[in-house]
């Protein structure tokens, strides 16, 4: 994650990457499940990842995507991590459902993903987004 740039200073920032951090430890819990061979525990350990990471990318979908698409620069990038949100949940169904084979190009796609927010995106918005919009991003975030 990263830690050099200041932008978690941004509270908006901090609270998505506070919840990367938790995705990425119940992705542990996933992988350890898969690596078992344990069916049931796959599924059960893949539906508490799905409850950490659906409201996460619901957020930032809600919020902060909505903001950053005032800038028609930004919009072919945030359609882009909106369609990857879609292909991530794919992925996850098929954990859900207990199958262990496509955790590994799950597992890619998730830290890829989490990686463009938190090295591109999240330190881009705090360049790009002023007090007001802010403002309007944390009226927009779900509780």
């Amino acid at each position: 994650m990263c830690s050099y740039c200041g932008c978690r200073a941004n509270t908006i920032i901090a609270r998505f990457t506070a919840e990367h951090e938790v995705i990425v430890n119940a992705l542990g819990v996933v992988r350890r499940a898969a690596d078992s061979g344990d069916a049931a525990a796959l599924s059960a350990a893949a539906d508490r990842l799905a409850a950490t990471l659906a409201p996460h990318t619901a957020a930032e979908e809600l919020a902060l995507f909505v903001e950053l698409r005032r800038d028609p620069t930004l919009t072919e990038h945030i359609d882009l991590l909106c369609a990857e949100h879609i292909d991530l949940d794919r992925r996850l169904d098929g954990l859900r459902r207990g199958e262990p084979d496509g955790f590994g190009k799950f597992e890619f796609a998730l830290r890829r993903h989490i990686d463009k927010e938190e090295n591109g995106l999240f330190p881009a918005s705090v360049i790009a987004l002023d007090g007001p919009s802010w403002t309007r991003v944390e009226e927009l975030l779900p509780t």
